[in-house]
């Protein structure tokens, strides 16, 4: 298979990008995990046709963030899809995005753009100054227009908050917090939905959700710890950071969802000598 029967984009999520020299948590400086992250993708051996970053791309959304934020990703010269989470703040995203058309005026930032082969729908869950995300009937009607617009292409939806139960939960309390199952019927309706991606959780999770598959993907810094008692108290980890590659195989109709480390590692070794086994 050639690169020309793919069309592949990186997903990175929940960056907490602060302003230089400042640490997020009063611990963690989350700008040379970026850098890292950013370098990772341009050695991926495949070049992403785009990036879609799935929210939490600062801390507090205060415009000396997204200034912060713009140059780490500068080294990215594709692409680059932006979507507000609950740590952003809409407006300051707009204002230090000017050349990103997409992100539109509108009260919410959703949008419908192509990456070859694929049609990413944007969907909005934040509540302004909340942890917690919802999809209120306005965002879902928009989705629904969207979606009647686009079933002659392979769709990938990209929002925030994951629309379902995670088992991890302090997050499952700032999820989504309305509209969730309205969105899962909505989605059931179509068969042309690749994927739901999302963000939030610092993990990489995925779950059968309306007829497809919704997931989340790692943080380029920290992750939320792996907790699955109800009680669990809010944590994160400096475990292994990551992001998805997901590419879209035209020669047989599915997309194919790889996670991707964060950082320069060994290798590759061949398996092979002279076409023998190495012994």
């Amino acid at each position: 298979m050639t690169t020309e029967t793919m069309t592949i984009f990186a997903q990175l999520t929940d960056l907490h990008i602060r302003e230089p020299d400042k640490l997020a948590y009063g611990r963690l400086d989350t700008a040379p995990y970026l850098r890292t992250c950013v370098e990772s993708v341009l050695r991926l051996r495949q070049r992403p046709d785009a990036i879609v970053l799935t929210g939490d791309l600062t801390d507090f959304g205060r415009p000396a963030e997204y200034a912060h934020l713009r140059e780490l990703l500068a080294p990215l010269d594709m692409p680059l899809y932006l979507l507000p989470g609950n740590h952003d703040d809409r407006q300051n995203l707009r204002a230090a995005f000017p050349d990103h058309s997409y992100l539109g005026e509108g009260e919410f930032i959703q949008y419908v753009v192509d990456i070859g082969e694929l049609r990413l729908i944007a969907l909005d869950t934040v509540i302004p100054q909340e942890s917690g995300g919802e999809l209120c009937a306005i965002r879902l009607q928009w989705l629904r227009e969207a979606l009647a617009d686009s079933e002659d292409r392979p769709v990938v939806i990209a929002m925030h908050h994951p629309p379902f139960r995670t088992l991890i939960g302090h997050m499952d309390k700032i999820g989504v917090q309305t509209g969730a199952e309205q969105l899962k019927e909505i989605v059931s309706g179509y068969n042309n939905i690749e994927r739901i991606i999302c963000g939030h959780l610092h993990r990489a999770i995925d779950v059968r959700f309306g007829g497809t598959i919704a997931s989340t993907a790692p943080a380029p810094a920290h992750q939320v710890t792996l907790d699955l008692d109800e009680e669990a108290e809010s944590s994160w980890m400096l475990e292994p950071p990551g992001f998805r590659v997901h590419a879209w195989d035209d020669l047989n109709g599915r997309l194919v969802s790889h996670l991707a480390p964060s950082g320069q590692f060994e290798g590759p070794y061949p398996f092979h000598e002279g076409g023998v086994l190495i012994d």
